[in-house]
């Protein structure tokens, strides 16, 4: 094993921690405000969410750094690349809905990021399959919050 082998994950999950908070810091007003529009009954408690987040941001992290840690090649600098794109649109999201209550827009917005979350993992599964599995609970998450989102834009057209 490689003397810093652990600098990429500090460096990976720290990225993804940073957007998923820098994003939740940004929006917090809007969260708050979200409260009281209504929304599917089956949305998990507030309390939830930040948890969740924290842990699929952790995963993906992991799953970039790993990729990272494989000799350079086409797959993976594609893999490499998908993930910072996805990691942007995911970012982009919450003030779509949270802050400009955008829930048409937003729920479009996120199948693209489910597409890209989906792609990324097809690739990442080119250059490590550990990688990819644990993108398996982003990829599901990010699924059930678009049945929540599009449930949001339904009960507030």
């Amino acid at each position: 094993m490689k003397k810093d082998a652990w600098k990429p994950y500090v460096l990976f999950i720290g990225l993804t921690e940073g957007v998923g908070a820098l994003s939740g810091w940004l929006t917090r007003e809007g969260v708050k405000a979200s409260a009281n529009v209504p929304k599917s009954p089956l949305t998990p408690p507030a309390a939830v969410f930040p948890i969740v987040w924290a842990s699929l941001f952790a995963l993906l992290g992991i799953g970039a750094a790993r990729v990272y840690d494989t000799p350079q090649s086409p797959e993976r600098s594609r893999a490499l690349r998908l993930f910072a794109v996805q990691l942007a649109v995911n970012f982009v999201w919450s003030p779509l809905y949270f802050e400009q209550r955008a829930y048409g827009f937003a729920c479009l917005w996120l199948c693209l990021l489910w597409l890209l979350i989906l792609l990324m993992t097809l690739s990442f599964r080119r250059v490590d399959r550990t990688a990819a599995l644990l993108q398996l609970p982003y990829l599901i998450w990010t699924a059930f919050a678009g049945y929540l989102n599009l449930t949001t834009w339904l009960l507030n057209r």
